[in-house]
């Protein structure tokens, strides 16, 4: 890998984690170990070969490991280490810092999963979503996360588990009911969207966010 070869400590991670592609990774696994099919069809910018290069750098720099996917999975994955898990941070101050400003005209019109549930997490404001405190579960097409609110802060893990309102929609109607204004009566009315359980609480937390698009 090349080398800014400067002592600063942004230079040296930066050695590590910045080249292209790198930090996008990084944001397909804050979530859960992944096969690299999974983290191709997340990055679809992103040739095979380019990801086997950045695999293959942020194993050797310990930002990644490749291991035996656990029952009942099967096959290898890619998952964080702790070192690399302590960039979660740093990719959510990127993600608020990046969100006001306007997408490339040749940008996906779609996020991945996980990035949308970094966009969640990067845009949501906890003045407009006040006393608010719940569950949500998201189920998407061969995916599903979990968002908790509680006290002002939004958090998220793969996975099911009870909660007090499911959503299940595929992503970009998600994002259009988040950041474009779409209203949730439209979304169920037209059969994009399901919803089960407090639909009070789930219009709530729909405007808990700012409208910036974010990927």
């Amino acid at each position: 890998m090349r080398s800014y070869r400067d002592l600063c400590g942004i230079a040296r991670a930066l050695d590590l984690v910045g080249e292209r592609w790198a930090l996008l990774v990084v944001r397909e696994l804050l979530y859960g170990p992944k096969r690299f099919a999974d983290l191709h069809h997340g990055l679809p910018g992103l040739s095979q070969n380019v990801l086997t290069q950045r695999l293959r750098e942020l194993q050797d720099s310990g930002v990644v490991t490749r291991q035996r996917a656990l029952p009942p999975g099967a096959g290898l994955v890619y998952t964080l280490t702790d070192h690399g898990r302590a960039l979660e941070p740093v990719l959510l101050a990127l993600g608020q810092w990046g969100s006001p400003l306007p997408p490339q005209p040749d940008s996906a019109a779609e996020l991945s999963p996980d990035a949308l549930v970094v966009a969640l997490r990067t845009t949501f404001t906890p003045v407009a979503a006040g006393k608010l405190h719940g569950s949500v579960q998201l189920h998407l097409p061969g995916d599903a996360f979990h968002l908790t609110v509680n006290k002002g802060l939004l958090n998220a893990a793969r996975g099911e588990a009870p909660a007090d309102v499911t959503l299940t929609a595929e992503v970009h109607t998600i994002q259009s009911l988040v950041f474009e204004g779409r209203t949730l009566d439209e979304a169920l009315h037209s059969g994009t969207a399901t919803a089960a359980g407090d639909t009070a609480l789930l219009r709530r937390f729909l405007k808990s966010f700012n409208d910036h698009r974010t990927g």
